[in-house]
């Protein structure tokens, strides 16, 4: 392996995100006004009061169980005070904020632990072994499933073990295009770091400002750029893991046939199995060119047929991404502009699909003219490239919205499953049914496909209604109903979410009891004492 510009330090590091809103407090704002006049048009508004500030529940973490974490890590880096334990309270799904505003931090840490390496990761597990602590890994805060609100029932205490100091990019191999990477680093640092190296990973989901590198490997994550750089899972080509029976080294060729590949059982086992320390990931050279396009389907059904008819050809570009009526119309493509007309762009009726390229400029000049070929010849229109690149400037913005209406008193929350393309109509009707129907009127619910194979695709639903007082009792119901659709058409109960808390119900009926069994075992070998992450993942 190259050794060239190492070690290599990272960037700055990120700003915390807000303790009850998502992200950056300096980004939070209001509504914009053509939101501001649709949710007053649709729900009305319900402005809803300011959050006060809440008493974090007293740490019951005893002198020697803090005496031993300090000997692990150092004293500076064994935190209990008020703020830092509120701010690793709960991930930002809407769920977690509205019992944030309501002044619910029962799940709060007893502890913040800051390992600086793989070394005193273990060593915290191996405290955390002998005094039966509950062990949460934490990395950029931003699960929307219930990652982190483990069950502290049975345990002296819950730690929070913070990953925030693990941020080095720890090697590059130019000639095999690897890079190995500490799980702390967010996505804006990682990719500042290979950038350095002429790389890029080319990951970027909508939590892409805040989250990490080992959240991404531990939840399966799945970035905007999916169809040309593949799944994050898919661009894992080693990890190391401590685990409370001891270390993991995984991934030692590009392929091998030895045995079932061990990566996978901790790729997507959201820290119950263990706690990534290193993750070694497939690059690409930076690319020279970047260009995104609008186009605009008659229907949801044309759009999506095309999308399948790319991914099947193998001409899938960078990004692809399709919204359906409802969501062109409100133009959620677009957060800055949500309500305001969609016409401005063309694509008012029907649906706008977002179609992206990066490369060298004549590799993706030969693809942009393949691709535009074969959606001009199945009924697209050709909208240019303002839509794509409005939808490149604000395609991280879409959770300060989400906390603007909530500040309005508009419950808004998110979904997602994926399914083999013959099951998409079936699927995409019996959710947005079971939305609707366990909502009520006023409600609307959104959907676009962002994520595609030769074999299917994902449905990623966006849900508004009217909520106020009862918005988290509201949404509860609506998702149980949702989450019961998803199963009965066959669908995944999740395709990048993760499965956390919120999906466990369900888990069972996607994998069987055998597949259930197989789970619970893997954990008993890794986890016997039952530490790490409890209640999450595993029925």
């Amino acid at each position: 392996m190259s050794t060239d510009h190492l070690p290599l330090e990272p960037t700055a590091v990120a700003g915390e995100m807000h303790p009850s809103r998502w992200g950056d407090p300096a980004r939070a704002t209001a509504l914009p006004e053509a939101a501001r006049g649709l949710v007053e048009a649709v729900f009305g508004l319900d402005e809803q009061p300011a959050v006060a500030d809440v008493v974090v529940p007293r740490s019951v973490l005893a002198p020697a169980h803090l005496d031993a974490l300090r000997a692990a890590v150092g004293a500076e880096q064994v935190l209990v005070d008020d703020a830092t334990r509120r701010l690793r309270t709960r991930g930002k799904s809407t769920p977690d904020l509205l019992r944030q505003r309501a002044g619910d931090l029962s799940d709060a840490p007893d502890a913040v632990v800051r390992p600086a390496d793989h070394a005193q990761v273990a060593a915290v597990l191996a405290v955390a072994v002998e005094h039966r602590l509950a062990v949460v890994p934490f990395g950029g805060g931003t699960s929307v499933t219930g990652g982190l609100a483990a069950r502290r029932e049975g345990y002296a205490g819950l730690v929070s073990v913070d990953l925030v100091r693990m941020k080095r990019l720890l090697a590059v191999d130019h000639t095999s295009m690897t890079a190995t990477l500490e799980p702390g680093l967010r996505g804006p640092e990682a990719e500042a770091l290979l950038a350095a190296e002429g790389l890029v990973l080319g990951h970027y989901p909508q939590s892409f400002e805040h989250a990490t590198i080992g959240g991404f490997a531990a939840t399966r994550s799945s970035g905007q750029s999916s169809a040309g750089y593949g799944r994050f899972d898919a661009l894992v080509v080693g990890l190391r893991v401590a685990t409370p029976r001891g270390e993991l080294r995984l991934g030692s060729a590009p392929a091998s046939a030895a045995g079932p590949d061990l990566r996978q059982l901790l790729l997507g086992s959201e820290g119950a199995f263990g706690v990534i320390t290193e993750v070694t990931v497939r690059v690409r050279r930076l690319p020279a060119e970047k260009v995104y396009e609008g186009w605009r389907w008659p229907s949801f059904t044309d759009g999506a047929a095309a999308m399948r008819t790319l991914a099947q050809a193998g001409l899938l570009p960078t990004v692809l991404r399709l919204s359906d009526e409802h969501e062109t119309a409100i133009n959620l493509a677009r957060p800055d502009a949500i309500g305001a007309d969609g016409g401005e762009s063309g694509s008012a009726s029907g649906c706008l699909m977002v179609v992206g390229h990066e490369g060298e400029p004549d590799l993706v000049a030969a693809r942009r003219t393949a691709v535009a070929s074969v959606l001009t010849g199945l009924g697209g229109t050709p909208l240019g490239e303002e839509p794509g690149r409005a939808w490149a400037h604000g395609r991280f913005d879409a959770p300060y919205l989400r906390d603007s209406m909530l500040d309005a008193g508009v419950l808004v929350e998110t979904l997602e499953t994926a399914t083999f393309w013959s099951r998409v109509p079936t699927l995409y009707d019996a959710v947005r049914t079971a939305l609707v129907d366990a909502l009520g009127e006023p409600c609307l619910v959104l959907c676009h496909i962002s994520h595609v194979y030769e074999t299917g695709c994902s449905l990623y639903f966006t849900v508004a209604a009217a909520g106020g007082s009862r918005s988290l009792e509201r949404w509860q119901v609506a998702k149980t109903a949702a989450s019961d659709a998803i199963t009965r058409t066959g669908a995944t109960i999740t395709h990048h979410h993760a499965v956390g808390t919120d999906h466990r119900p369900w888990l069972p009926t996607e994998v069987g009891e055998l597949g259930v069994s197989v789970l619970r075992a893997v954990k008993a070998d890794l986890d016997p004492t039952g530490i790490l992450n409890p209640g999450v993942l595993v029925p």
